[in-house]
């Protein structure tokens, strides 16, 4: 039997990834099982977390699983990932060990480790994630790196929640926010990625095409409404982005091309900060839902009025982390 993991929604078909959904709809309206009994999942943070750490952790011990949290150069020893490297520096043990003495603890393996931000060619590569991929014995799942899957089946559960069961057609304005620094284009990448795979009406909305997401995942959007019927756009114009939207989810992140070279970009960001979500760009919607992956800093990416407001769900879509996560490690876990 192939180990199956979970590192991206790509790699699981819509009919998966709607049992997935339906089994965490099952575990919201009874949040107690017996899935994981006996059962163990390592948590690997690289990089801090507060609801991927509760959630996760919480919802192992809900199925009757338990949770091993570690911080690789904090609590746990710092890991080499590069092949044949000398290890002569902070490094002491290799991926290739730390994966699989894990295996031979735990049932399951979760990777959080987010990018360097210094060279985009490198950072594509996902090599922590992958890494742990290629040497566990056990399936492994990815807590945000490049992408963030886990948040993708907690934002379209929650979409879900709101619009009914069918998403095709619906109007879906991925935003670009301001933000005084820089950061991951995971959760970017994830949203478009799961609402074209759901047939949305998507559209980029971003300051310029410097903010395009990698071309990959550019590719495997299109690729997606290809096969579910919806559309992709991307756009620079505010207004007729959000007019008619059903669905407007903020996000800021870095501009690919200045990766690592944040001070060459900081005069455009500097100079977006109109792209803020505030009453008069919902006003343009088609009475639409706003959410976001949360933390968001209020009044610099959405405004105190657009995030108290009964048209946001970012609380909901907060809340279906625990479920969705429960539904992937209970589906992973059963493999044997």
């Amino acid at each position: 039997m192939t180990l199956r993991h979970f590192l991206t929604t790509q790699d699981w078909s819509r009919s998966e990834l709607d049992a997935l959904l339906a089994q965490a709809a099952a575990f919201k309206r009874t949040r107690q099982g017996r899935e994981l009994d006996g059962k163990s999942i390592a948590l690997l943070f690289f990089n801090p977390s507060m609801r991927t750490r509760t959630s996760f952790e919480l919802g192992a011990h809900q199925l009757g699983g338990k949770a091993i949290v570690l911080s690789p150069g904090k609590d746990a020893w710092p890991i080499e990932f590069e092949v044949g490297t000398v290890m002569d520096g902070e490094t002491e043990e290799h991926i290739a060990e730390v994966a699989r003495v894990l295996s031979r603890y735990v049932d399951l393996i979760a990777v959080r480790a987010f990018p360097k931000f210094q060279d985009w060619s490198v950072d594509r590569e996902d090599r922590v994630i992958h890494a742990f991929a290629r040497h566990a014995t056990v399936p492994v799942i990815n807590m945000e790196t490049i992408t963030h899957p886990c948040q993708e089946l907690a934002h379209v559960m929650a979409l879900k929640e709101h619009l009914g069961p069918d998403l095709s057609g619906r109007k879906y304005v991925l935003t670009w926010t301001y933000h005084p620094k820089p950061l991951n284009t995971a959760v970017a990448n994830s949203a478009l990625l799961i609402a074209t795979r759901f047939g949305m009406d998507v559209t980029l909305l971003c300051p310029n095409e410097d903010y395009l997401l990698d071309p990959r995942y550019m590719d495997f959007a299109r690729q997606n409404v290809a096969e579910s019927g919806g559309r992709l756009t991307v756009s620079h114009d505010i207004q007729s982005a959000y007019r008619g939207a059903d669905v407007v989810y903020a996000k800021s992140w870095g501009a690919l091309p200045f990766f690592g070279r944040w001070d060459e970009e900081r005069q455009v960001r500097e100079a977006s900060k109109h792209f803020i979500v505030d009453e008069a760009k919902m006003a343009l919607t088609h009475n639409g839902l706003f959410s976001h992956c949360l933390p968001l800093r209020r009044n610099v990416k959405a405004t105190d009025a657009v995030m108290d407001s009964p048209a946001c769900i970012a609380i909901d879509e907060a809340e279906n982390r625990l479920h969705v996560q429960k539904a992937i490690m209970a589906t992973l876990a059963a493999q044997g």
